[in-house]
């Protein structure tokens, strides 16, 4: 596919359209059309071939084209029918185009005299090429013939046969009358089976294949036809557009008047079996006006007649008529043939109706009296016998144990089918009969062999498909099968077995569809078959066991997956779908079951054999003779059509296997059935479906023509002189084919024949047919030949006498290597017991080692089994020089080691069974362990269950000492506020009178100013009052107020001892006991660390706490800008601090500080500056603290993603929490106290006690409860 070369693509309705390649993509190309410039399109690699330099350049043979392809073939097609050449080889195939026009001197009688004993290729590919090639293979091979045309309805099967026929008895008849018998046979059997349908206007609707005998000189001795798959359903119904066979019009339109009137004779339209169809003619324009207009349909009045050249109603009744005379039939049996299809008219056009009685029967209409009286006449039967017998059945019955007859009514509906069976069995069994005697119209006494053609319905599928066209398909599957089998395998075969060295070629193999029909129990015919045995068969009942049992089946499918909108209405019970070889067909399984059923009611089939005219009755005589006489009256027989349809093509294809085949392809170039139009696309399907593509690739790198050694020796001696002819045959041809310089691709040399490439046989035999100049030429070419070779004889006789010297003294060394090697083999013989012995012992002690890895893993007992091992080592090493040093026999050396076996086998069972006890104890062990640390597990379950109520006992009683703590700390707060609210009102009273006293003294002051003034400027001297009197009253006023207030001081003391104030006042007081403002921080620390004065210890660690308080105050108030501040404690701890100031501890609760509690708490605590950082809390830290009393003793911060922070008291206390217990609030947060084991888990998993120990040994810790447990735990 260079760039620019035309190559062929497809196209939806011409098949292929030429075109040129413009891009190539991953699996597919893009296409220009030549006639359409600019618009592209894509196709699949596969399906885009190369093209012929010319288009319209054609061929006789396609194998003779450049390039072998579905679109070349085609197109060589397309050509040659555009020129009215219809015929194409395909090697030794013929494709046939149906013209749908008379072709002038195609076959004419000169045309036949030129194909007579030519070779295939020769002459200009015709129908007449392959009948001759059939009847020379016959006569060379000495075996009969087949030739299979087949090919769809309307493509001219029917013809084809007919032109074969005519020319094997034209060409080798005996120019006696049998000849003209077996062509004029043809149109009997056309006129009474065949039919116009959609697709055909001659449709064969019955398969024959007609045997044309040949005696001992090869000449024509007589005929015989066999026939197949009648369809009986066209007799009562057709299609539309469809018609009856062509007996019943031709009678109609040319019987002559007399006949017409015998037989009650009128148009088509007044029959029943005609009027549903197609009621026009086939006539041309002078024989339709010779047609009576009472014979006329008003359809055919109205639309004229119908138009085909080979088909003429009235003409063809004629030639029919003349026909019958020339095969032997005269007027008598002539009239009996139209009798029996006139009686089939009329019994058509008998109708019935209900009846009126209670019988639920039914009667015949009163118009249809005469219509019955004229079938009664016709078939020879009684007028009534046959008005009872189509309304009534005859059953046998046993009621009361007497046997008798009885007449059941039938209904409408029944009544009907049993007039169409009758109709449809008078009919079968006539054409039965004209087989019958068209057979016996040239007979033969002996035959030698025989040609046959078989002509045969082809693939059908319609919109509507029944039982008729499922058997049609089931014969083209076998026929396809059988065309497989004898072009393309056996055609593999016979390369390989020639040994050509041919690559294979695959096809499709349909024996799966064939299997899906005709298998024993399960196929499709069998499924039918038992149907039709149930005492009620349907054919519901029937679709649904076919898929029931083949539901998983490729080639079978349900309607409604059908591409076809009108099979997707089809319900799965009403049909299926087989994908044949040539595509899907849906079929409708309606009335399956009553057409594949050939028999009749033993009381109408009884009828007519009991007919008074003798030729009906001779039509059924055949069937009664077969029947079982034991059939009951009245019951339906089963004579199964599709398992007779089975036999009888088993039996064609047995026979068509046992002949040589030719096969003629028939094409059909339209579905109007017109000529001079082809579509492309319908006729590619065709070739595909025949197998022509696959025939192509095999011819592609196959050799279609061959020939025997033997044949062509005596085909071609004739020609040659005496000398060559005394040469065998494959010399003889091996030297033709040299002598005339063949190509060497154009033939292959095989075992018995020789093969040519496709045309290149013709081309020999024409070389040596050529004048005889040329062939004096060719003999000395071949003497020259011969010479060349007998001279290469010479040189290769030379060559092989050096070869025999070489072989002789290649022969004598051999002889030396024999001799060595029988003496070595004597030798060894003898030797060889002991060989073996000392292998066998040899592999004993290789064994040895294995069981020194056994007892290595014994744990007791190693010393005895190594005793034990020592010791069988030993006895093998001795056997071993016992073999090596003395002659033993073989059965002296088995008894030897065969005790050694026995000790070994003996020791490892020893060693096995310990090993075992060994695993066996250490199992228990295990066992015990396993017991042991379960037993530990559970004690530690239980003690961490009852640590676990413990630890919420604790927690428990945490959570009501805090409330009673609060409750007491409420009650406290309250009398404090009640006793300060007291307090308030006696201080606001005191300073009443203390205000309105000094108010007396203030204006007493006043006065007596004012009267030393007075009398200071009145220069009186006025002595001085002594004070005592009104002094002695004041003493004693405040006498008894200050009574009073020391009493009510006295009083109040006691209630308000426990104020904030009084506290704060009384520990002030305490703290002036010591002095301890001036002492320094380390003079603190010191004291609180080695101090053993317990005031002094309560008051330094205020004091200590106090100065932190200050420093962290002057500290935080400080700070730089913008610095974040150091939080020692969680800030709602501090916040609280702030909020609730706490007076130190008083002085006189040292004694609790001796015996101070141990408390620990954790609170959720996050660092400032983080707090911004993690909005949503993910990364929330935790600050646990250990209270020694009221002051703290150890610290933890525990941050996500941080080093845990351990403070301890005295090391650390800058950066711990300066506030005391009670300042912190911590005791009022619920939840906040934790029990001191949870505090220590947590403490000892952070590194703590390495900590506080290091601080203990560095005299950095404070003495604390922590630190004294640790030291204690130390010591």
């Amino acid at each position: 596919m260079e760039d620019g070369k035309p190559v062929w693509a497809p196209h939806p309705t011409e098949g292929f359209q030429l075109g040129t390649i413009v891009d190539i993509g991953a699996d597919s190309l893009t296409i220009e059309p030549l006639k359409q410039k600019g618009k592209t399109f894509l196709a699949p690699v596969n399906q885009v071939f190369p093209a012929e330099d010319d288009p319209n350049k054609h061929v006789e043979d396609n194998c003779s084209l450049m390039y072998l392809n579905e679109a070349t073939l085609l197109n060589n097609v397309r050509v040659r029918y555009s020129k009215d050449k219809i015929y194409t080889y395909v090697a030794n195939i013929l494709i046939a185009v149906n013209p749908y026009v008379e072709i002038p001197k195609l076959y004419a009688p000169e045309t036949i005299k030129q194909y007579q004993g030519r070779s295939l290729g020769t002459l200009p590919p015709h129908v007449y090429a392959i009948a001759d090639k059939a009847y020379r293979d016959m006569k060379v091979l000495k075996m009969s013939q087949s030739i299979i045309v087949s090919g769809e309805s309307g493509a001219g099967k029917t013809e084809n046969t007919k032109f074969v026929l005519r020319y094997l008895t034209t060409s080798y008849g005996t120019g006696q009358d049998i000849d003209e018998r077996i062509v004029e046979a043809n149109p009997l059997l056309e006129a009474f089976g065949n039919a116009k349908t959609v697709r055909n206007n001659n449709s064969s609707r019955f398969g024959k294949f007609v045997e044309i005998h040949f005696n001992e000189k090869n000449a024509v001795v007589g005929g015989f036809v066999s026939h197949y798959l009648l369809e009986k359903s066209r007799i009562t119904r057709q299609g539309q557009e469809e018609r009856n066979y062509h007996i019943f019009y031709r009678l109609c339109a040319g019987a002559p008047e007399d006949i017409r009137q015998t037989f009650y004779l009128s148009s088509p339209d007044t029959y029943r079996y005609l009027n549903r169809g197609c009621t026009r003619y086939f006539a041309t324009k002078e024989t339709d006006k010779q047609i009576l207009q009472n014979r006329k349909s008003p359809e055919h009045v109205k639309a004229g007649p119908l138009k085909d050249p080979l088909l003429d109603d009235q003409g063809d009744y004629n030639r029919m008529s003349v026909a019958m005379k020339k095969i032997g039939l005269d007027d008598t049996e002539k009239l009996d043939l139209f009798r029996v299809v006139a009686g089939v008219l009329h019994l058509g056009n008998v109708d019935f109706e209900e009846a009126g009685s209670t019988s639920g029967g039914c009667t015949i209409r009163s118009q249809s009296g005469q219509t019955l009286e004229h079938c009664a006449e016709l078939l020879g039967l009684e007028e009534e016998d046959l008005r009872v017998s189509l309304t009534t059945r005859v059953m046998n019955t046993s009621a009361g144990g007497a046997k008798g007859t009885i007449k059941v009514p039938l209904k409408v509906e029944q009544a009907n089918n049993a007039r169409d069976a009758l109709a449809k069995t008078v009919y079968s069994r006539l054409f039965d009969h004209v087989v019958t005697r068209v057979n016996q119209c040239f007979p033969f006494e002996s035959s030698a062999h025989f040609i046959g053609v078989l002509d045969i319905a082809g693939f059908e599928y319609f919109e509507h498909n029944s039982f008729e066209q499922f058997c049609i398909n089931y014969c083209n599957e076998k026929l396809q099968q059988f065309f497989n089998e004898r072009i393309l395998k056996e055609e593999q075969e016979l390369y390989d077995k020639e040994g050509l060295g041919v690559n294979e070629v695959h096809y499709v193999d349909n024996q799966d569809c064939i299997d899906l029909v005709e298998a024993k129990l399960v196929g499709i015919l069998d499924i039918l078959d038992e149907e039709n045995r149930l005492p009620q068969p349907s054919d519901q009942h029937f679709t649904e066991m076919v898929h029931s049992k083949h539901k998983d089946h490729f080639r079978l499918t349900v309607p409604r997956k059908s591409k076809l909108a009108v099979h997707r209405n089809v319900r799965d019970d009403e049909g299926f779908i087989v994908r044949h070889f040539a595509g899907a067909v849906c079929y409708e399984t309606t009335k399956f079951v009553e057409k594949n059923n050939d028999a009749l009611h033993m009381s109408l089939e009884c009828l007519v054999s009991e007919s008074r005219d003798r030729f009906v009755r001779e039509l059924f005589e055949n069937s009664n003779n077969t029947k079982d006489s034991k059939q009951k009256a009245g019951k339906l027989s089963f004579i199964s059509v599709g398992n007779k349809f089975k036999t009888q093509l088993n039996i064609l294809l047995d026979k068509l296997r046992s002949t040589g085949s030719s096969f003629i392809r028939c094409v059909k170039p339209n579905l109007k059935m017109v000529s001079h139009q082809f579509e492309g696309g319908q006729i590619l399907s065709q070739l595909q479906c025949s197998g022509m593509v696959s025939v192509l690739d095999l011819m592609q790198g196959g050799f279609p023509s061959r020939a025997p050694f033997h044949e062509l020796y005596n085909m071609y001696k004739q020609y040659m002189p005496a000398k060559l002819t005394r040469l065998d045959p494959r010399l003889f041809c091996k030297a033709l084919f040299k002598a005339l310089g063949l190509n060497e691709k154009d033939y292959k040399f095989g075992l018995t024949k020789v093969f040519f490439r496709p045309g290149k046989f013709s081309e020999f035999d024409q070389i040596m047919k050529s004048d005889p100049d040329h062939l004096a030429e060719l003999v000395q070419c071949v003497n020259k030949w011969l010479i060349c070779s007998r001279w290469k004889k010479v040189q290769w006789c030379a060559l092989s006498v050096i070869k025999l010297k070489n072989k002789i003294l290649y022969r004598a060394s051999a002889c030396i290597q024999m001799q060595k090697t029988v003496r070595m083999w004597l030798c060894r013989r003898k030797h060889k017991p002991r060989i073996d012995g000392l292998v066998k012992v040899r592999n004993l002690k290789t064994r040895m080692a294995k069981f020194n890895e056994v007892v290595a893993g014994l744990k007791e007992g190693q010393q005895e089994m190594l005793k034990q091992i020592q010791e069988l080592d030993a006895s093998i090493t001795a056997l071993m020089i016992k073999i090596k040093s003395t002659v033993m026999t073989r059965i002296e050396i088995d008894h030897e080691h065969q005790a050694l076996v026995t000790r070994s086998q003996q020791l490892l069972s020893a060693m096995q069974k310990a090993k075992q006890e060994e695993e066996e104890r250490e199992r228990l062990r295990r066992i015990q362990e396993e017991m042991e640390r379960e037993r530990k597990r559970r004690e530690e379950e239980e003690q961490r269950r009852k640590q676990e109520e413990e630890d919420r006992r604790l927690k428990a009683e945490m959570e009501v000492k805090r409330k009673q703590e609060e409750e007491e700390r409420k009650k406290r707060e309250e009398e404090e506020r009640r006793l300060q609210a007291e307090m308030e009102v006696q201080l606001e009273a005191e300073r009443e009178e203390e205000a309105a006293r000094q108010a007396v003294l203030e204006q007493e002051r006043r006065d007596r100013e004012l009267a030393m003034r007075i009398a200071q400027s009145e220069a009186e001297l006025i002595p001085e009052d002594t004070p005592d009197a009104a002094l002695r009253s004041v003493p004693g006023q405040q006498k008894l107020k200050s009574l009073t207030m020391e009493e009510m001081a006295k009083e109040m003391s006691d209630l308000l001892s426990r104020g904030p104030q009084v506290q704060a006042n009384k520990a002030a007081a305490d703290a002036k006991k010591y002095e301890l403002s001036k002492w320094k921080y380390a003079e603190l620390r010191d004291a609180i660390n080695t101090s053993c004065d317990i005031e002094l210890l309560a008051a330094c660690r205020e004091e200590f706490h106090r100065r932190l308080k200050v420093y962290h105050a002057w500290k935080s108030k400080n700070k730089k800008r913008n610095a974040d501040s150091e939080q020692r404690a969680p800030k709602s701890v501090t916040d609280y601090a702030q909020q609730n100031a706490a007076p130190p501890i008083p002085a006189r609760q040292h004694e609790i500080a001796m015996n101070r509690q141990q408390r620990y708490f954790r609170i959720p605590f996050i660092r400032p500056g983080e707090e911004y950082k993690d909005l949503q809390a993910k990364k929330k830290g935790w600050w646990y603290a250990h209270f020694d009393g009221p002051w703290i003793a150890r610290q933890m911060e525990l941050h996500p993603d941080k080093h845990p922070i351990l403070l301890v008291a005295g090391k650390d206390d800058m950066e711990m929490c300066e506030l005391s217990l009670e300042e912190t609030g911590l005791t009022r947060k619920r939840g906040a106290e934790i029990l001191a084991r949870q505090f220590e888990e947590i403490w000892e998993r952070c590194g703590g006690m390495q900590y506080l120990r290091s601080a203990i040994e560095s005299r950095q810790a404070r003495p604390t409860y922590a630190t004294a447990m640790l030291q204690s735990m130390l010591k």
